[in-house]
């Protein structure tokens, strides 16, 4: 598994943070310290956890994305649009 971490200088020493996590965070001397020190606790939380992916509903204008993107009629109706933009312009 991948995860996105982040590395940066703090204080003369290396902090790594797991992106999205803000407790999953740990500071070392060096670098690579810092990333061994991330994946260990990483490791552990996944030993003790359960990862896993939700799928939320959308609600809203947002829940409208992609609803329609296989309707023919749709795609008619934006083809007639673009074709009577386009002779507008062109005038």
């Amino acid at each position: 598994m991948m995860f996105p971490v982040v590395v940066e200088a703090c204080d003369g020493q290396f902090a790594a943070s797991l992106v999205g996590v803000p407790n999953a965070r740990v500071v070392s001397p060096t670098r690579s310290q810092a990333i061994d020190a991330l994946k260990a606790v990483i490791e552990q939380r996944i030993a003790t956890g359960e990862l896993l992916s939700l799928e939320i509903e959308t609600t809203g204008i947002s829940g409208l994305a992609g609803k329609y993107e296989a309707d023919p009629t749709l795609r008619a109706i934006c083809d007639e649009a673009y074709k009577l933009r386009d002779a507008e312009r062109s005038v």
